[in-house]
């Protein structure tokens, strides 16, 4: 009761600090927040967000959702007013419709949205959205009003997951887990002051952004209905609940009748763009994301499909649950080709490799070459012995999108399976070139380590696990780990240089943390 207190006192706090005004005033062009808060600090405080998110497992990580999100997600900063400004795009897994925008240009996306949505067009409307809200300084502004002299009011996350840790003991996660859950919709919501004018603003942008990007601006019209009919309907559940979304973002029928004109009138001007007009060919030779500014349509690839359909498997409590799901979904009418990829997926999750690869192998037929059936079935394969078939897969996919991160991890953690020194070396071999690109990326980090570790490299390994822990919102962890990795008598020199850099660079997080009163209670312990 005194944890749940503190909470609710905090919650209250933070209300009072972020409440939303709602008045008709221009955008204050004038802002100074900048001035508060540079772009390092504000790229900061959104990486601190994320990695307390991982940290309390809420963010999906999965190579495959993550690139098709990212290619969505950039493909709209690219057209944006503002295509120099640095994104990162997330996959939470809450099935609520949700998402939002945060310090430095960090978007995250609930499960919920995309399982909501009918099309990738539609994902495309909302996440438009919220990249408006960051390239006009909404929530710069709003957290400059909120606490100008202070740390952004969106730290106040980490206050109530340390108050939940100090009470300690058996139930300690489980509090800061509710404590993170009661201030997510209100914090990330509502912790800049979105007026009706920014609204207005973020909606009148996000359409521009969509036409610009080649998706469809009436896709934002319809999930504005979507999302009106969810505010009418309690689904039931607690995960399945009127959306935080609608809070700060209400749907009202003067919002989607101007959003309804808007995309009307940008279609009366570039009639190519509205789906089922002609699109001219495209030449080979100009890359697909410049394509779009000569006024052709993007044409939604199966991937849309086989990314909602992962989500809904990856944001299920359960692999049975999600396989039961599906089940149900057949007896009301066949499975799409999707929902097939998605069973079989389900399967795989939950041991049944020879189910998983029979259901994906019709697929494959339908679909030669395509990554995402292709990682599937190879990882059945090689789960369920035919471990020759399952290389020559991947060793072929590899050939023709090298670098690829998705066909890299899945390959790589497929060798370091087998705990076997040559296969390790071969992980190793396959996930280097991703070194750079895919630093930040935890997956990536655990799968390096573990390869590492195979191989009989144990330096590169411990510094691979460190780079996870501090990915993962456990800062402290990787210093004590790097730490203790000094102390190897076999280190050399450039090793050694490495390892006390990094140390330098991570060390004023964990004294920032500390600062906020978020301690390692794991290490304490």
């Amino acid at each position: 009761m005194r944890l749940m207190a503190a909470i609710a006192a905090l919650t209250c706090l933070l209300a009072t600090a972020v409440s939303p005004a709602q008045d008709s005033r221009l955008p204050d062009i004038g802002s100074s927040a900048n001035e508060v808060l540079n772009p390092a600090k504000q790229a900061e405080y959104g990486s601190m967000l994320l990695s307390q998110l991982r940290h309390y497992d809420y963010v999906l990580d999965d190579p495959l959702i993550d690139g098709w999100l990212q290619s969505v997600g950039h493909r709209l900063a690219a057209a944006s007013d503002r295509p120099d400004h640095p994104f990162v795009f997330f996959m939470l897994k809450e099935r609520q419709f949700n998402a939002f925008a945060t310090l430095g240009g960090y978007i995250g996306t609930n499960s919920g949205l995309v399982l909501v949505a009918e099309s990738e067009d539609e994902v495309a409307g909302v996440l438009a959205h919220e990249v408006a809200h960051v390239t006009q300084t909404h929530v710069l502004r709003g957290a400059e009003r909120a606490q100008k002299d202070s740390i952004p009011i969106l730290l106040a996350m980490l206050g109530a997951i340390a108050v939940a840790q100090a009470a300690g003991g058996s139930s300690a996660d489980d509090a800061s887990l509710a404590a993170v859950s009661s201030l997510q919709g209100l914090m990330m919501q509502r912790q800049i002051d979105y007026t009706r004018s920014n609204e207005s603003e973020a909606d009148r942008l996000g359409i521009q952004t969509l036409v610009r990007a080649g998706y469809d601006p009436n896709a934002m019209t319809a999930m504005f209905g979507r999302m009106q009919t969810l505010s009418r309907v309690n689904q039931g559940g607690d995960r399945e609940r009127t959306p935080d979304y609608l809070r700060s973002h209400p749907v009202t029928t003067t919002r989607i009748s101007e959003a309804r004109s808007r995309a009307a009138e940008l279609s009366k001007r570039a009639p190519d763009l509205v789906p089922g007009s002609a699109v001219t060919s495209e030449s080979p030779l100009i890359p697909a994301s410049l394509r779009v500014q000569g006024g052709q349509r993007k044409v939604d690839s199966p991937h849309f499909g086989w990314a909602r359909e992962r989500i809904r498997v990856f944001s299920a409590n359960t692999p049975v649950e999600a396989i039961r799901e599906y089940e149900r979904m057949r007896q009301a009418r066949p499975l799409t080709e999707a929902q097939r990829y998605g069973l079989a997926i389900a399967r795989a999750r939950n041991g049944e490799y020879a189910a998983s690869a029979r259901e994906l192998a019709p697929l494959l037929e339908a679909h030669p070459d395509d990554a995402w059936i292709v990682i599937g079935l190879a990882e059945a394969e090689a789960r369920n012995g035919q471990v020759a078939a399952a290389d020559k897969r991947l060793e072929g996919l590899l050939s023709r999108m090298p670098g690829h991160r998705a066909v890299s991890l899945s390959y790589a953690r497929l060798l370091a399976e087998r705990n076997d020194p040559e296969a390790g070396r071969r992980a190793q071999a396959v996930l280097r070139p991703l070194s750079v690109s895919a630093k930040d990326d935890p997956i990536f980090q655990q799968t390096f380590a573990r390869a590492s570790e195979v191989a009989g490299d144990p330096i590169r390994a411990g510094e691979a696990h460190a780079e996870a822990e501090y990915i993962n919102g456990r800062p402290e962890r990787a210093l004590v780990q790097l730490n203790t990795l000094l102390k190897r008598e076999d280190m050399d020199y450039y090793a050694r240089a490495r390892i006390e850099a990094r140390i330098a660079s991570i060390t004023p997080r964990v004294l920032e943390l500390r600062r906020q009163g978020v301690r390692d209670e794991e290490l304490r312990r």
